[in-house]
């Protein structure tokens, strides 16, 4: 995994180690997910599962989504209004992007 518990529980304002196995489940599917959004392994391409040698980027594309889904943990919302930020995991993730054709 290219973030670590402590950062996304940083990102996330968490504390206690309650939910920590499910936070872990967060970030290894949160990045399994952007991987398969940009066509490549992230610790392939940038030498290793070292922090350091990833773009900041793309470590806050898995934090981002690792917090979005622990924090909304169904697949839908009733009686709230939604809206997507600017320069979400999508804006973040296109320019790693593995574009073929």
């Amino acid at each position: 995994m290219i973030v670590d518990l402590a950062t996304v529980k940083q990102q996330l304002g968490v504390t206690l180690n309650i939910d920590d196995a499910m936070i872990v489940r967060k970030i290894e599917a949160a990045q399994d997910h952007i991987e398969r959004m940009l066509g490549y392994k992230i610790e392939e391409k940038f030498g290793g599962d070292d922090q350091d040698d990833v773009p900041p980027s793309l470590v806050e594309a898995v934090c981002q989504l690792a917090a979005h889904w622990y924090e909304n943990r169904e697949a839908t919302l009733v009686g709230v209004n939604a809206q997507t930020l600017p320069l979400g995991v999508q804006d973040i993730i296109r320019e790693y992007r593995c574009w073929s054709f």
